[in-house]
């Protein structure tokens, strides 16, 4: 049996027994944290081609022949050489970014070759993937304050000791126009112009320079100069990704394969991306407090995902979890501190993870939030306005109509009525959403045969809450 394997035996145990105990909890974090550093080289070719496809989107041309390829390096005494592209965009990093960086930590473990590509050549143009409008490009200075603390942040999930670093403008700076010329003339303008976010800038009237056209084929000479095995890129960056395969053929090298990972979904539920525009993120330099917290908050259909993401859990793992809190063995909470538990130790340790999850505890379980210090909805000022417009304004909760209901739907959406006698928490359906603030108040009160006078009365949506008063 693999390491592997003994590890799986080892954690299929402790996830048969009862997740809401502490000491089992910390038994089972200790050993799924362990396999971060496990040796991965006694896999077969086609283990380790498995393993790595269990966490993509696509492998490109297939499975198979990335097994392949690792069993033929194999025998000529090689890793494969795999590349990820990283432009340094932004000085913070969140949990969306580190999804490649652990399966790079996995090929890695495995005995093959990385290299991080440092994009500071095409930093200065701007990746304009997945945007409406062109990126703006970065200064030197830009590109060396962001890239000053990204290593930091990404080391918990990452061997930046096993990995070579490189820079494009090693070969991108000196590249002549003769040259670049002689290149374009191969590629055809259709093909650079399929991607979805180009044609929907056009169709808007949308600016799209020609830099931007361009950026595909720098990034695909990054994988002629390295001559690639494997790259890595998001969901986003598939075509990008298959410019490279083409160079490669162009100048007679063997076309790279691809890999592309998941577009992580955003901790708030309503379906967008992680990004931090979006206040939907869980920041690597937040405290184990508050990355545990962010967890917590987010709808039950996210753990699946979020662990396949983030965990070294296998796919059985995974199916045998969720189908316990289908089932109602396992209350979804405790596998959702079970996850968040999971992605603090790797930030943190296993003992933040533990003293995180046990002040998480001692807060929500409370039988009142007398003591919690919660914004107030004024009933007499926003008792008119929907509901989701309060959790726009007072909560500052995704600014939609849409995105309330899709919280309602995941059974989010409460109000919780205090009296002396305890806590009472009504799910307000998806139609209660869009609909005033004192009139949902009111019916339910009514309809709970309370008033205002007998406690208290929350609004909470997620894990964020707000005091409602004057009804």
């Amino acid at each position: 049996m693999t390491r592997l394997g003994e590890s799986v035996a080892r954690a299929s145990e402790l996830l048969s027994q009862d997740l809401s105990s502490g000491k089992t909890v910390e038994r089972l974090l200790e050993e799924t944290g362990s396999r971060r550093y496990i040796d991965l080289t006694d896999l077969s070719p086609t283990e380790q081609a498995e393993l790595i496809a269990s966490r993509t989107v696509e492998i490109l041309p297939g499975v198979a022949d990335l097994a392949k390829r690792i069993e033929e390096r194999r025998g000529a005494g090689q890793g494969l050489a795999i590349k990820l592209g990283i432009d340094p965009t932004a000085a913070d990093v969140h949990l969306g970014h580190v999804v490649p960086m652990i399966i790079l930590n996995r090929f890695q473990r495995m005995g093959h070759d990385v290299t991080l590509l440092i994009g500071d050549f095409t930093a200065k143009i701007g990746d304009p993937s997945g945007r409406t409008a062109e990126r703006p490009p970065l200064t030197d200075d830009d590109i060396a304050r962001n890239l000053a603390g990204y290593q930091d942040q990404v080391r918990p999930f990452f061997d930046f000791e096993k990995v070579n670093f490189r820079q494009n403008s090693e070969w991108l700076a000196p590249y002549t126009f003769p040259e670049l010329l002689g290149l374009l003339a191969q590629v055809p303008v259709s093909q650079l112009l399929q991607r979805e976010d180009f044609r929907n800038r056009l169709a808007a009237g949308s600016g799209l320079t020609m830099s931007e056209l361009l950026y595909p084929i720098a990034q695909a000479l990054d994988s002629v100069a390295l001559e690639c095995d494997v790259e890595l890129g998001g969901a986003d960056q598939l075509l990008n990704l298959q410019m490279g395969r083409k160079l490669m053929e162009l100048r007679g090298q063997r076309p790279q394969l691809v890999v592309t990972m998941p577009l992580i979904e955003g901790t708030d539920g309503t379906g967008a991306k992680m990004s931090k525009s979006k206040g939907n993120y869980v920041a690597l330099s937040a405290t184990a407090e508050d990355v545990f917290g962010k967890i917590m908050s987010i709808p039950d259909r996210l753990m699946k995902p979020y662990l396949e993401a983030w965990t070294e859990w296998t796919d059985a793992e995974i199916t045998t979890a969720i189908a316990r809190v289908e089932e109602r063995s396992l209350h979804p909470m405790d596998l959702k501190k079970v996850l968040a538990g999971e992605v603090v130790a790797a930030l943190y340790g296993l003992e933040k993870a533990m003293a995180a999850r046990a002040g998480f505890v001692a807060q929500f379980s409370k039988k009142s939030f007398t003591d919690v210090e919660t914004p107030v909805v004024d009933a007499g000022e926003h008792g008119t306005e929907s509901i989701a417009t309060v959790l726009s304004k007072v909560l500052e909760f995704q600014p939609s109509a849409s995105a309330a209901r899709r919280v309602a739907k995941q059974n989010g959406l409460r109000l919780v009525i205090e009296t002396e006698g305890g806590q009472q928490s009504v799910v307000l359906p998806e139609a209660q959403a869009v609909r005033p603030l004192a009139e949902v108040v009111a019916e339910t009160l009514a309809s709970a045969g309370l008033t205002a006078a007998s406690g208290g009365v929350y609004l909470k949506a997620g894990r964020k809450i707000a005091q409602v008063r004057g009804v």
